[in-house]
Formats: structure tokens, sequence, C-alpha cells
């Protein structure tokens, strides 16, 4: 699929989530009342994920008509290179599809970029195969590390399961950059497993979306949001949790948990210093007040109240740092209500 086209498409969502903020009426309140229009002529930088791409762009389009003055960028270059970008100053707000690593946070630290970190939504990360493929009916974390893994990875079905067909199989990714490929291969490989390199990835889950839908025997994963908007060319594949039971990604089953390993939070962050600006402190507010508004109709799933609500309070305190690494660097693991607070 070409960029034009992808560019079109993730602009339909983004569309109906602006169309959802006038219908149910916007927030458009800045910090402690501040007056939107009356905000300095200035520029907000924003890059990372192509999964929370549609949401911010969203908001800061509507944003936009409140506030003319500000102009908000918003770029998708993956979650990694907008940390990239992020950890030395280069940019305002990060979207992630995953939370910082620890080599970003060391890399923030040197630079001396202080950050505050938001949750905004849930996404669930989604498997499919051809809509062609009759064989699979579920699939176990297990199964999937063995076509995934860069260690004896199957090359055809009947490598993953002597019942399936000895037919090649056709691998999509997302790309290195993406928090979407670094939280799949964590949860399939675990921390320090590798991720085999005779695949198709592209960082335009679009492009995954397509390349599955041309191929019977292709297999390929990304965020709920690009299934549910393609669920006529791909067919989602449940996958079987921890507990035994197969279990397919849903609004439900995304926000309670028992979609595992696979349920992830979205989120921004905030450079600390940035956030003393009028412009970027008023955006942030209006972000918050208003993304629980569209996150269901760009595809993801919305965060209950309460964590919304801490996520408003620690932005409030302007709370830096992250809550998902120990003093240690160590991933913090466990579901969003526990660990973030």
């Amino acid at each position: 699929m070409n960029h034009r086209v992808t560019r079109q498409i993730r602009r339909s969502a983004v569309a109906v989530a602006a169309g959802t903020l006038v219908a149910l009426g916007m927030s458009a309140a800045g910090p402690q009342g501040t007056d939107l229009k009356s905000l300095p002529k200035s520029a907000i930088r924003v890059d990372g994920s192509s999964t929370v791409y549609p949401i911010t762009e969203a908001v800061a389009e509507e944003f936009a008509k409140a506030a003319p003055t500000v102009n908000v960028t918003v770029g998708m270059s993956g979650t990694g290179g907008g940390f990239k970008r992020f950890c030395v100053g280069e940019i305002d707000i990060s979207d992630a599809s995953r939370p910082i690593k620890k080599s970003e946070a060391d890399q923030a630290a040197t630079s001396k970029v202080e950050y505050i970190e938001l949750p905004i939504a849930y996404d669930g990360l989604t498997i499919v195969v051809n809509k062609a493929n009759t064989w699979v009916d579920q699939l176990t974390v297990d199964q999937l590390k063995k076509i995934y893994s860069a260690a004896g990875g199957a090359k055809s079905w009947k490598d993953v399961n002597s019942a399936w067909p000895d037919k090649p199989i056709k691998i999509f990714s997302p790309g290195t950059d993406s928090g979407t490929f670094d939280y799949f291969r964590e949860a399939t490989m675990g921390k320090d497993g590798k991720i085999r390199s005779d695949m198709t990835v592209s960082e335009d889950d679009n492009v995954l979306v397509t390349g599955v839908a041309g191929d019977s025997n292709a297999i390929g994963y990304f965020g709920c949001a690009y299934y549910f908007e393609n669920k006529d060319k791909v067919k989602a594949v449940p996958v079987v949790s921890p507990s035994g039971k197969s279990v397919m990604p849903s609004h439900d089953t995304i926000m309670d948990g028992s979609y595992t390993p696979f349920s992830q939070p979205l989120l921004i962050y905030v450079n600390r210093k940035a956030a003393d600006r009028p412009e970027v402190a008023a955006f942030v507010d209006f972000y918050l007040g208003n993304v629980h508004k569209v996150v269901e109709d760009v595809g993801y799933v919305a965060l209950p109240d309460s964590i919304i609500g801490t996520t408003r309070t620690n932005w409030k305190n302007r709370r830096t740092g992250t809550q998902f690494m120990d003093a240690k660097g160590g991933a913090v693991t466990g579901s969003l209500g526990t660990i973030y607070k």
C-alpha cells in the first residue's frame, strides 16, 4: 500500500475521532481557565508511535480550532523513533505504545530531560492470519515463539502443528522501531529473546494488513484498532492465556486483562521543561480532558475512570519518571491498575 493511501486511511480514523469530540462536546478549557485563543504564537512538536498517532492527531486537530495560534505537528516515526528524539530534547511529547526502556531513560538522564508519563488508552496486540486459513483456530504463546523465533523458527505450518498443512509460512511484523514489535518480542521470546530476520517488516500497520490479506499462508500482528478497521480483510486468531482459555481480543477482554499477555497501555510522555510553556500545558490539559471521548472511535479501549483520574493527578502534580521500571531499571510487570499509581 503506498504512503498516500495509508495516510488517507489514518486520516479517516482521525476524522471519525475528531467528529466525536465535536458531537460529544469537547472540553476546551486550558490550565486554570486559560483562554486558548489568547495563547502566544507557538509550536508543539509530537512524534512517536503510529499506533497512538490517530488519537493524538485527532486531539491536535480539535485543539487547533480552539487555539489557532498554536501549531501542533504530529509525526509517526514509531515508538523507538519518537523516544530517540524525545530523550535528547528534540520534541515536546512522545507518543508510545510501550513504556520507556532503561536505555531510553538513561539517555534522557544524560541529556537532562525529565519527563511526565501519562497512560491514555489500552491496546490489544492482535494476531491475524489470511481469511483463507482454515486450520488455525487458536495459538499458544509457545507456538507464536516457534513461528517468530530467530532460533530455528518454523518454516511451514506443519512445523508448528503436525496436523496443519505443509505450507510455507509468510511472516509479517512491525519494524524494530515499533513499540508493538518490542512488546510482542518480550511477550513471546522473553526479555533477551530474538525475533527472526527473514520477515516482511514495516512501521506502517496498513502495509501489514495488506500483506496478510494478500497471502493465504500469511501471519502478522498489530494493534487492535487496525484489526477492528480491517475485519473484512484478515482473521484474528484467539490466543491461549496462561489459564488455558482461548481468548479473542475485544473491548471487554482487553479491559479486564483476560486477553493476556497481549493487552498493553498506550501512553504519551511530556518533557517536564516543555510543560512549563503555556501552550504545552494547555494542549496536555485539553488532551487529557478529551482523550476518553475518542479512543473507542479510533478503535482502542478507554481507560477506566480510576486510571484516567490518576493520570490527570500525576499531570497536575507534574510527577516525573516512569512507574514501569524499578529502582534498578528492571521492568515492573502486572496490570496497569496495579502498576500505575
